[in-house]
């Protein structure tokens, strides 16, 4: 059984960003849900260092190929950098989008990684990942190392590369994606690639994945319980009506129910990278799905802001808290089995 990884947050912040006591708030900052990082998260492995939390290797010098190149150059580079046997090794590769998400800390900005990191030459810009976005398969997903948003670009265009090794199998969910596509678009054999259709690294899914529950289905890659209706308010709803309207509902079943609003890894878990409008699984359960929703996570590069799932696309981005700009759905633990 799979779970969510801790976003990092430990802070609250209201809709104009000033920093607010955390209880009874029902933001990330104090919920802290997902499995916790470790007291010293990174060890240092000579020119590598080891994510203690993903068990996931990544080259220490955050820069190597020294300026940006197109997704198949970066593809190239890690491939030459296997048969070179660099560090020691010939098992590099790019990481998909949840492994190189898997190192952001929405507590930080300008980079978005964790206080203390050992990395160097890090780049506050686009880093490219292995995954191709479904809605185009022309482009491919990308992860800004300023602030942490993820978004795709034209595989021709020109970003960072991180390369990464170990399966990732423990913790991490795979993304769904089992198809490869050149740098047309063009669907082509995953051998030899390097993309992430050819190495689908991360917990397998389950079949099948969601299984109904009280209220809502429980998603068994993440042990995490969504609610059955994607849309509590009927409408697109300002950050803190989100907020109180899963209040609204664990009210109405009597106080009993634990509802919450998803911090941003929770709701990024649902997206399978090989679907699109919405990048839901196939077959999902869920009644009412909408194009974007709204976090429990504050954006720390303008606190004023929130994170969001833009599920259309299945891209991370942010919305201005005092703005009507997406919808509520609701998650929480799943009940426990007798």
């Amino acid at each position: 059984m799979g779970t969510c990884l801790q976003t990092g947050q430990i802070t609250c912040h209201g809709a104009n960003g000033r920093k607010i006591d955390c209880v009874g708030s029902g933001q990330d900052g104090e919920l802290r849900t997902g499995m916790s990082w470790p007291a010293e998260r990174f060890a240092v492995l000579d020119h590598a260092v080891k994510d203690r939390l993903t068990e996931l290797v990544w080259t220490k010098d955050a820069n190597m190929a020294q300026f940006p190149l197109s997704w198949q150059e970066s593809l190239d580079f890690i491939a030459t950098m296997n048969r070179d046997n660099v560090f020691g090794f010939s098992d590099w590769r790019l990481s998909n989008r949840r492994e190189l998400r898997s190192l952001m800390s929405h507590q930080t900005r300008k980079p978005a990684l964790p206080e203390g990191h050992p990395f160097m030459n890090l780049f506050s810009g686009w880093y490219w990942t292995s995954t191709t976005a479904a809605i185009n398969t022309a482009y491919a997903w990308y992860v800004h190392m300023e602030g942490a948003r993820m978004f795709y670009g034209h595989k021709e265009q020109f970003f960072l590369l991180w390369p990464v090794r170990g399966k990732g199998n423990t913790i991490l969910p795979a993304t769904g994606q089992t198809l490869c596509h050149d740098a047309k678009g063009k669907y082509i054999s995953c051998a030899g690639s390097g993309q992430d259709g050819e190495y689908r690294s991360g917990m397998p899914w389950p079949e099948p994945r969601f299984l109904k529950a009280e209220a809502g289905f429980v998603d068994r890659l993440t042990n995490l319980c969504w609610y059955a209706s994607a849309d509590l308010t009927g409408r697109p709803a300002t950050w803190e009506e989100a907020l109180g309207a899963v209040t609204d509902v664990n009210r109405r079943q009597g106080g009993t129910a634990s509802w919450r609003l998803p911090n941003i890894n929770e709701l990024e878990s649902l997206v399978d990278c090989s679907a699109h409008s919405p990048a839901l699984p196939h077959g999902y359960p869920f009644r009412d799905v909408r194009e974007g929703y709204w976090s429990s996570t504050t954006s720390m590069f303008e606190p004023d802001w929130a994170w969001a799932l833009y599920l259309t696309k299945g891209a991370v981005g942010v919305g201005q808290k005092k703005g009507q700009h997406f919808f509520v759905w609701a998650v929480c633990d799943p009940p426990s089995r007798k």
